[in-house]
């Protein structure tokens, strides 16, 4: 995979409910050239599933599942596997 220009680091917890409006803006801006990061942080619900059907379906997208750590945690774990130029924190 070549390095993007922009990672977008997204931890989720107990989002299923948001989940898919969140990634569903990301994924619908018109400008393409980024990864986006989808931190589960160990969540208790569907959460880690719905980020795993968009990774299957995006070659834009990866997924990382961490045991619960809280959401520093998360946004660490994906800042140290972002590949991108420049990384963008979304919270939602």
């Amino acid at each position: 995979m070549c390095a993007a220009a922009i990672s977008i680091i997204v931890p989720v917890y107990k989002a299923e409910l948001y989940l898919h409006k969140c990634v569903d803006s990301i994924l619908s801006q018109t400008f393409s050239d980024f990864e986006l990061l989808l931190i589960d942080d160990g969540s208790p619900d569907s959460s880690g599933k719905i980020c795993d059907d968009y990774e299957a379906n995006d070659p834009r997208i990866r997924v990382i599942h961490k045991e619960n750590g809280g959401a520093s945690s998360a946004r660490n774990v994906g800042l140290g596997n972002a590949m991108g130029e420049w990384g963008v924190l979304c919270g939602f």
